[in-house]
């Protein structure tokens, strides 16, 4: 399987709805209530991948891996939004880093996080049970500044903080 990477473009745009919802699916059904993935939900994805391709902020860094004319995963990484960086922490946050489940262990998401982040410090949340991703983000030079966080839109995930200086 031969693997791209690229930035998306406006053209990508529904296949990375699709996507976005997908993995979060794989990774968070279990912890999700009942018609949590409803329609709200599907425009909610479509507002912000609307946003950010047009946009284009050159801040942004954002790539996504194809193989076989389809999206397998995708990443972004930009500066944190005003005010929500805590103090002393690098100058980049990783925001999404998503790779469909049955492309795990196949060095897409290595590739996506290599490609937005190079070798800079940055900082992340991840959810604390989630022992696959928590692993990789070790073998990249993160580890954990002992902040977590209820995401306030799924009250059963809890987000660590995860750090590479």
């Amino acid at each position: 399987m031969g693997i791209i990477l690229h930035e998306p473009d406006r053209e990508d745009e529904a296949e990375l709805v699709a996507l976005h919802i997908r993995c979060w699916e794989q990774t968070y059904a279990h912890l999700l209530p009942e018609g949590f993935f409803d329609n709200a939900h599907r425009e909610q994805r479509t507002g912000q991948w609307q946003r950010l391709l047009a946009e284009q902020n050159p801040a942004h860094r954002l790539a996504v891996a194809e193989a076989d004319g389809r999206l397998r995963g995708f990443a972004l990484a930009a500066p944190p939004v005003d005010g929500a960086r805590p103090a002393d922490l690098p100058e980049l946050q990783l925001y999404n880093l998503y790779v469909l489940a049955s492309d795990h262990g196949t060095g897409i998401g290595q590739g996506l996080l290599d490609r937005v982040l190079q070798a800079d410090p940055a900082f992340l949340w991840v959810e604390q049970s989630n022992a696959r991703a928590v692993a990789f983000y070790r073998r990249n030079g993160f580890g954990f500044d002992g902040l977590t966080r209820i995401d306030p839109l799924a009250p059963e995930i809890t987000d660590a903080l995860m750090v590479r200086r």
